[in-house]
């Protein structure tokens, strides 16, 4: 896959301005594409749109292919008689500058249930040829997804490998005896989930007439308490309980001195290469259903998985295991034709990595932060003079700091460094104007900056901070006002002046 030269802005929906405690796919997020189309962008990143659950992380879904409610625009609901205007008394305090999870979980759900039910007694009723439509296109996912938060809803929120060994394992009869009992609540979840994907599809096509296209993000792995692991249990490595034997997660590295231990279950993949990779093959057609190119967090997975064995306290005890990416790809590709991917090749990056990256012309990733480091620095990989064209360029990714944040906490030996390679003594309100115009300068095809580092935010507004839970990742928002023209208009400039 080729990218023209250009340039756009990470953005997760979840930080759009809005007046429900949370950003949605409306009003805001139409504007946000107007600024990106006036500031001459031709890309907005999102981060993963699934449904989150426990921690809040867009990383960790009970689906890779379900949307997130909490995304889904009210405004809308309510001209379309979904909702009433009473069903708006009474709101809750919602923080312009920050997501309450919690309080989304409890106040939007009823909202959307209330939705459902105005449907299901006979409101809104043009939407029902859509929907019957939606239900039938989707099921290969929909069903299962449906049918898993109904019975996580049933058993307290408990994940699937506590619930009854009968439920657990997918006995034929038990899973006949839920559809049964749960009619009502699984037709719920499609319904949200209708709604979700309607209003994506309205978003992206007002994007791309506005000559915006949207990059997506997938991670390799899926959450434990999932519906993906739940319904294909044999492609990963789970004993009789339901307990995984293995999880993954990543060594020690520049983030944490015990390494990341995600606890997300490993794929069998011998498995998948006896079913074709289908399962794969269904997760990029929907994902290339939602998005213009596809970012693959953690891409070196696909080569080698840090393997950790069940239960662990920590990452540091684990084995790089080999993975069958090579296989994977040529099947996705062979039913699905040229894939539009960047390869998250960061961290231990091995020649099993790069090869995978490029035997199938996959863009892999830089980021500038990363460039100043250590002593002898005139080697990194991600200095802009040493940046390919296939590639692209972040001042920071979601994981790091506000580019402001970073030079304010950043070593007195990166600084030093970062001086000698631009001969220049940057202050700390001019230093991410600084990061952005050498990754728009440098090589690589597409550039990309964080909204935070174009709006020169300090780390208050960072957006996650690796190994870490609580109520500051994930949640910063962003207020309309602060699209100001003027950033708009120099941003333009520097996409223009360099060649953007």
């Amino acid at each position: 896959m080729t990218i023209s030269r250009s340039s756009g802005v990470l953005l997760h929906p979840t930080s759009l301005p809005g007046p429900y405690g949370i950003g949605e796919l409306g009003a805001h997020a139409r504007a946000f594409v107007d600024w990106l189309s006036r500031a001459g962008q031709k890309y907005w990143q999102v981060m993963p749109l699934g449904p989150t659950g426990y921690g809040d992380s867009p990383y960790q879904a009970f689906s890779a292919f379900a949307g997130n409610p909490y995304l889904i625009d009210l405004t809308a609901l309510r001209e379309h008689g979904l909702l009433q205007d009473t069903d708006f008394n009474a709101l809750p305090d919602f923080n312009p500058d920050k997501v309450d999870f919690g309080q989304q979980y409890v106040w939007r759900n009823q909202m959307l249930g209330r939705a459902h039910a105005h449907y299901a007694f006979g409101g809104a009723q043009h939407l029902k040829a859509d929907f019957e439509a939606f239900k039938q296109q989707e099921a290969a996912w929909l069903d299962d997804y449906a049918l898993f938060m109904a019975l996580k809803d049933a058993h307290g929120g408990l994940p699937w490998n506590a619930w009854e060994a009968s439920t657990r394992d997918r006995h034929p009869e038990a899973l006949a005896a839920a559809r049964e009992q749960l009619t009502g609540t699984t037709e719920r979840v499609k319904f949200i989930q209708f709604l979700f994907f309607r209003q994506w599809t309205v978003l992206r096509r007002y994007a791309a007439e506005k000559g915006i296209q949207i990059i997506g993000d997938i991670p390799i792995f899926v959450a434990m308490d999932s519906s993906d692991v739940w319904a294909n249990r044999d492609q990963f490595y789970f004993d009789d309980q339901g307990q995984p034997t293995v999880v993954a997660g990543v060594p020690p590295d520049y983030f944490s001195e015990t390494g990341q231990l995600w606890g997300n279950p490993l794929y069998n993949w011998q498995v998948m290469q006896d079913t074709g990779f289908q399962w794969w093959i269904d997760r990029f057609r929907g994902s290339l259903n939602l998005f213009d190119l596809i970012r693959i967090d953690h891409f070196r997975g696909f080569a080698a998985s840090w393997e950790i064995p069940f239960p662990a306290e920590t990452a540091i005890h684990g084995q790089w295991v080999p993975a069958m990416g090579h296989e994977m790809f040529t099947a996705v590709r062979e039913a699905l034709g040229v894939l539009p991917i960047i390869a998250e090749d960061l961290g231990v990056i091995t020649p099993d990595v790069e090869k995978l990256r490029d035997d199938f012309g996959f863009p892999g990733m830089a980021v500038l932060q990363f460039a100043f480091g250590g002593g002898d620095f005139s080697v990194n990989d991600f200095l802009p003079h040493n940046l390919r064209e296939n590639q692209v360029v972040y001042t920071g990714t979601h994981d790091n700091d506000t580019t402001r944040g970073w030079w304010a906490h950043a070593s007195e030996q990166e600084k030093h460094n970062f001086r000698v390679y631009t001969s220049s003594d940057p202050a700390e309100d001019t230093f991410a104007a600084q990061l952005t115009r050498m990754a728009f300068e440098s090589r690589a095809a597409l550039a990309v900056v964080p909204l935070q580092d174009l709006l020169n935010l300090g780390t208050d507004a960072r957006m996650n901070l690796p190994g870490t839970t609580g109520d500051h990742n994930w949640t910063w928002r962003y207020r309309a006002a602060d699209l100001r023209p003027d950033v708009a208009s120099r941003l333009r400039e520097l996409t223009e002046a360099t060649g953007r």
